[in-house]
């Protein structure tokens, strides 16, 4: 499997993994993932990856930004 770092839908990220992944795992990683901040879901249900650990033009905004409460 490539290193995709978009999906249109969460049936085409089932469709990109191992038939033995079932629907369950896959709802439970990406709720995970998302609590993270390292994926999103945009309002049509695509999933797109947006962690990018140590980088510095990440760690520059993140420090700039405004914290929303």
């Amino acid at each position: 499997m490539a290193k995709q770092k978009e999906f249109d839908s969460r049936n085409k990220l089932s469709r990109a993994l191992p038939k033995q992944v079932q629907p369950k795992t896959i709802d439970a990683v990406l709720d995970y993932l998302e609590k993270s901040n390292k994926v999103m879901r945009d309002k049509k249900g695509a999933i797109l990856w947006i962690f990018a650990e140590d980088s510095p033009k990440l760690m520059k905004l993140h420090k700039n930004s405004t914290i929303l409460r």
